[in-house]
């Protein structure tokens, strides 16, 4: 319980912070470091330990690992030759399928522990069960975004790579 409400304060302090810094014109060059950092130390997190418990498959976990370092690194070529890779849409909704998936995970672990026998706690687990489709439905998408937009970002920079 207490990783679960941990989790979803961080999730929501995380995109308070973004908006509030964008629409107060409070943008700094430390939030841009730190924030995706951030985002990306939560979701690394997360899914090491999905994986150590059982809910995500290794290979989707380094996937999703991967595709961090590798913008990351595409970001850090960029800066070294003074452009800016700008976060895009298919980066934040990956982003919002990761952590929720990771609430997911949570609630299941939660209820999955304390075995409730009918009513609202036991529709929940149901739903949030491994084999069900509102789990696969988080992880498969946040697989597809995770890929789709490590290209996006290869694309965008391409360019970059080859001088």
């Amino acid at each position: 319980m207490v990783a679960l409400i941990t989790f979803v304060m961080a999730t929501i302090s995380d995109w308070l912070d973004g908006y509030l810094a964008r629409k107060m014109d409070l943008v700094t060059s430390l939030g841009k470091l730190l924030d995706p950092l951030a985002d990306k130390i939560l979701v690394a997190s997360a899914f090491v330990f999905f994986t150590s418990k059982g809910l995500c498959p290794t290979w989707i976990t380094c996937v999703i690992i991967g595709r961090e370092f590798l913008v990351t690194g595409l970001r850090q070529i960029a800066a070294d030759k003074g452009k800016i890779i700008a976060a895009d849409n298919l980066g934040k909704w990956k982003t919002t399928l990761q952590l929720a998936l990771g609430i997911t995970c949570l609630l299941w672990l939660i209820l999955d522990s304390s075995s409730p026998h009918e009513g609202f706690l036991l529709f929940l687990q149901n739903l949030t069960a491994p084999n069900d489709w509102l789990f696969l439905g988080f992880l498969y998408g946040a697989l597809a975004l995770t890929l789709l937009s490590g290209l996006n970002y290869l694309r965008k920079s391409w360019h970059l790579l080859l001088d």
